[in-house]
């Protein structure tokens, strides 16, 4: 097992700060836990071990999502059929992706994600005047949607290590046509499933470090009340979320093409 990262008051401080970033990330956009959670965890935090900064992130924001799809459940806005449907076929995939991940040079297709990121952020850009249909419930014809989809977004969740909230908000809207806010409060259950995955997976080995986890937890549990109130403020102005969203994609794509690049090039 490994000892625990120390702690000083400047890194608790830090820690709660950064957990504050990802809840609310994940309160408003429903994405971008673990993409945001690891580098701060390493370049903010200062948590020496990448493996242990994976594993610490996923606890904290497999807790972090749950709090948040609390938040959104008591608006009434998570489609929990659908929700469980996408999140139980995304498990799948991410045991898939897992494996695969291991065989293959991840910062090439890292970059390609990083692509496939900006172009997703661009569809929702030019759907931003989309309202979709609110009340939409588990049938027939979004079955095969959200079971495709799901397997899909599981695998590159799987794949490249990360909760796939950027990919599972979209895949939502895409099976069954659900306004964005819908989409952004059913995705968290999918999100909490996937981070215990993995987090479970890290635990085993000794590579979290529960102190840590507390610590961002506590932060991710504010930043998520503030995601969550201004993600109902805006979606009652038409595409402002849908634009934040696509923002918010953008501006991690560009991080995440840079430091695959750049590993590339070393």
């Amino acid at each position: 097992m490994l000892a625990p990262f120390s702690q000083t008051a400047l890194q608790t401080a830090l820690g709660l700060a950064s957990g504050s970033v990802v809840g609310f990330s994940l309160g408003i956009v429903g994405g971008g836990g673990s993409v945001l959670a690891v580098p701060l965890l390493v370049y903010v935090v200062g948590v020496p071990s990448p493996h242990v900064a994976i594993g610490t992130s996923a606890v904290a924001v497999a807790v972090n999502a749950a709090a948040n799809l609390a938040q959104h459940a008591r608006s009434g806005v998570v489609q929990w059929r659908c929700a469980l449907v996408f999140a139980a076929a995304g498990v799948v995939g991410a045991l898939i992706g897992s494996t695969v991940g291991k065989m293959v040079d991840g910062q090439r297709l890292l970059a390609l994600f990083a692509g496939v990121m900006i172009v997703i952020s661009g569809v929702m850009l030019k759907r931003r005047s989309v309202k979709g249909r609110a009340g939409v419930q588990l049938d027939r014809e979004n079955l095969p949607k959200l079971l495709t989809i799901g397997l899909l977004t599981g695998c590159l969740s799987g794949f490249f290590g990360i909760g796939g909230g950027f990919l599972i908000v979209p895949g939502l809207m895409l099976a069954t046509g659900m306004p964005i806010l819908n989409a952004v409060g059913s995705s968290l259950v999918a999100v909490t499933v996937f981070g215990l995955t993995t987090a479970a997976n890290y635990s085993v080995s000794g590579l979290v470090d529960w102190r840590l986890a507390g610590i961002f937890v506590a932060g991710g549990v504010l930043g998520g009340i503030a995601g969550a109130a201004a993600a109902r403020a805006l979606a009652s102005r038409r595409g402002a979320l849908s634009v934040v969203f696509a923002g918010v994609i953008f501006c991690v794509a560009l991080y995440v093409l840079f430091r695959s690049l750049a590993k590339l090039l070393a």
